[in-house]
């Protein structure tokens, strides 16, 4: 199969070099100027301080996103109640791998986001987490994946697996990482660190600005819990372990 360089150029896995002084790009595109949301491969976040400095304006529906913290990740997912809602209405998973909580379902009703739809994943190992991060992907059966990986080393290679895996579907693809990552060279589409209570910075993203500092605006989405203590997990006959959100 053949591509045009406009085909290759307008991939949301190409990456376009940008003028780190202007931050104009160096190779143009000839994107339609009525391009919705749907078009540009991304998925709005929900904040739209968010979104303006995001070169797809969303979530891009064909990489992966890093969210790096200094704690566990868990205190930042009020970020994605947004994007969890509004893709609740595709009816699929939405699946969390290795999470160090269960999410609160009494919250997760609240928007709008049935509880049935969440799955739980509990990994032994690494392996097992990046065996099942790349599966839960590659099925297509998740509107979204949230993986974490701790403070773990993980090397390039597995990374880029990953991110290989989310470009070849629609299903968003988050990894928790810890801020000791930062220092890492990364494939992925996008990375965020979150430096404080509403303050984010891109750090990395696929033809756009970087380093880019974010002043989320004051939302009860940001300060609310999400998560709660584990319940019992269940064996399957796998061996993988899913946790029911009640």
């Amino acid at each position: 199969m053949t591509y045009s360089i406009e085909q290759i150029i307008n991939r949301p896995d190409t990456w376009q070099g940008i003028d780190n002084h202007t931050n104009s790009r160096v190779i143009l595109t000839t994107k339609p100027t009525n391009t919705d949301w749907h078009n540009r491969q991304s998925v709005p976040t929900g904040f739209a301080s968010l979104d303006e400095e995001l070169q797809l304006n969303g979530w891009p529906k064909h990489g992966a996103v890093e969210v790096l913290s200094d704690h566990d990740g868990t205190e930042c997912m009020g970020l994605f109640l947004p994007t969890m809602e509004r893709l609740s209405s595709e009816k699929r998973w939405q699946a969390f791998i290795n999470s160090p909580h269960t999410p609160y379902a009494p919250l997760l009703r609240a928007h709008n986001i049935p509880s049935e739809q969440i799955l739980m994943v509990h990994p032994k190992h690494r392996d097992e987490t990046l065996w099942a991060a790349e599966q839960a992907v590659r099925s297509t059966t998740c509107s979204t994946v949230f993986v974490w990986l701790g403070s773990t080393h993980y090397r390039y290679a597995e990374i880029r697996k990953l991110q290989l895996a989310a470009a070849s579907t629609d299903t968003l693809l988050f990894l928790f990482r810890s801020s000791d990552a930062l220092t890492d060279a990364t494939p992925v589409s996008l990375r965020l660190h979150i430096n404080a209570y509403r303050e984010v910075t891109v750090v990395k993203q696929r033809g756009g600005k970087r380093e880019v500092e974010i002043q989320l605006p004051e939302n009860h989405l940001l300060k609310i819990k999400t998560v709660q203590s584990h319940s019992k997990a269940v064996a399957t006959k796998t061996g993988t372990f899913l946790t029911p959100v009640a």
